[in-house]
């Protein structure tokens, strides 16, 4: 990854300085060939205007356009209107008198207008040559033909695509460098991310990613061992259901075991015996079967993580109906178990009646159970912020603040004694918990103002009209 990596690096910056390699010599050449080209055509227009309306080149002629050239490579040739050469600055030449074929000659008598033409010489030496026409009142009596190795400007264009080359392949280097150790400094924190994943798949939560490097890279380690850690609590929370599981399951069937073995160790027992024994049985049986359903129930709500059974449901109706099925429960213990409903009127609400209905019954339920006798339960309903507000209050003993964020933990109870004497589980308030949370809702508890708590349930209102438009 980190040699590939550099690669990348190395290719992207080779290509951006080709690029614009290229781009530079282009617009040095052009830049080197144009003044090249516009000193040919000055000087040409210089000879051009000396020689305009005029029939024959003077001696004072050439000295002039020897002046003009002075200084300079170029040739000079002066040609007629038949391309008869009239002049010409290099002396050694012999073309004076005959036919001159120049490009740049030829299109500038046909069209009457200056021309530019680029070739190759001699030794394959780029030249430049220009042709201007030369006028005799107002017709082209002939043509200026200058022409100039460029050779220097070539040579100072290949020294810059030298320079340009090194430049490129010392940059390349100080790329590949920097890149690798760009590279193992971006790819280190990712290994140390792949160990420490490897790990915690190993069930080692104890490893944690090293939060260092960019604010990516520490994000990225904050998460993963934001993860390490929740799974770390699963798999607590895991072991620690599958003990209180086999605990729960193994007292009534200790109990039961218990019983069969005293039937029948027992030699000719007494029928009133065996119905007591019986008896016993049949209650660590219920005992047994209530600890199964909720088991089954808790497992229900958390394979469906949402709701796909919600209908239309009168939330007040079910709330008395709750109070109805508890209602000897609490006229057993003596306590008062009214409600605080007459002014709640509410449209029908889209949910899972089971779910909530059971919600509201453990809560209660749980009330009734922690509530000494003569003692009371309120039950209130309400609207705020578009969330539907169901309490319910007693005047029990109420819950120490240490205990109250574990209270809706899967078997955890505040007296287990006397939860046992009372047939609970420790599922009840989890169970309410996982059936709110379900219609996006909390359940809290809190103290009230008069000793007791007050156990506070909020779902969305979500209303029958709302969902069907």
């Amino acid at each position: 990854m980190r040699f590939s990596l550099m690669a990348t690096y190395v290719a992207v910056i080779l290509i951006a300085i080709t690029l614009l390699s290229v781009y530079i010599l282009g617009v040095l050449t052009e830049s080197f060939y144009s003044t090249e080209k516009v000193k040919l055509f000055a000087k040409a227009n210089i000879v051009s205007g000396l020689l305009a309306d005029t029939e024959t080149i003077t001696d004072e002629m050439k000295e002039n356009i020897a002046k003009t050239l002075y200084g300079s490579n170029m040739r000079c040739i002066v040609t007629d209107r038949d391309l008869r050469a009239v002049f010409d600055s290099n002396n050694d030449s012999d073309i004076v008198g005959k036919i001159v074929i120049r490009e740049a000659i030829n299109k500038c008598i046909a069209k009457g207008e200056e021309t530019y033409v680029k070739s190759q010489g001699v030794n394959e030496i780029n030249m430049l040559s220009v042709a201007v026409p030369i006028m005799s009142q107002v017709r082209t009596a002939g043509a200026v033909y200058i022409a100039e190795s460029i050779a220097s400007a070539d040579a100072a264009v290949g020294d810059i695509r030298r320079n340009l080359i090194i430049f490129a392949i010392i940059t390349s280097v100080l790329i590949a460098m920097l890149s690798l150790a760009l590279s193992f400094m971006t790819t280190a924190p990712i290994d140390n991310f792949i160990a420490v994943s490897k790990e915690i798949s190993k069930g080692n939560f104890n490893v944690k990613a090293k939060e260092k490097g960019t604010s990516e890279l520490v994000e990225m380690a904050k998460a993963l061992n934001y993860m390490s850690q929740e799974l770390e609590d699963f798999e607590q929370n895991r072991k620690k259901f599958v003990s209180d599981v086999s605990h729960e399951l193994k007292t009534p069937l200790a109990t039961i075991k218990l019983i069969c073995d005293s039937i029948v160790t027992t030699e000719n027992p007494e029928p009133h015996m065996v119905q007591d024994f019986l008896g016993d049985l049949s209650e660590e049986v219920d005992r047994l079967t209530r600890l199964v359903e909720r088991l089954l129930t808790l497992t229900k709500m958390d394979a469906n993580q949402t709701v796909k059974s919600a209908a239309p449901v009168d939330f007040t109706v079910m709330l008395k109906a709750v109070l109805r099925k508890l209602a000897p429960n609490a006229h057993a213990k003596n306590i008062m178990l009214y409600d605080d409903l007459k002014d709640a009127t509410l449209e029908p609400v889209m949910l899972d009646y089971d779910k909530i209905w059971e919600a509201v019954y453990n809560v209660t339920d749980n009330a009734i159970k922690y509530t000494p006798e003569g003692g009371f339960i309120r039950m209130g309903l309400g609207i705020k912020n578009q969330m539907i507000v169901v309490t319910v209050e007693d005047n029990g003993p109420g819950i120490p603040d240490s205990e109250k964020e574990h209270i809706f933990d899967r078997f955890y109870r505040l007296d287990d004694s006397r939860a046992r004497d009372t047939g609970g589980t420790g599922l009840g308030l989890a169970i309410a918990k996982e059936a709110v949370m379900l219609h996006g809702g909390e359940i809290s508890v809190k103290d009230a103002k008069n000793g007791g708590s007050v156990f506070t349930i909020t779902i969305p209102y979500i209303r029958e009209s709302a969902e069907n438009a």
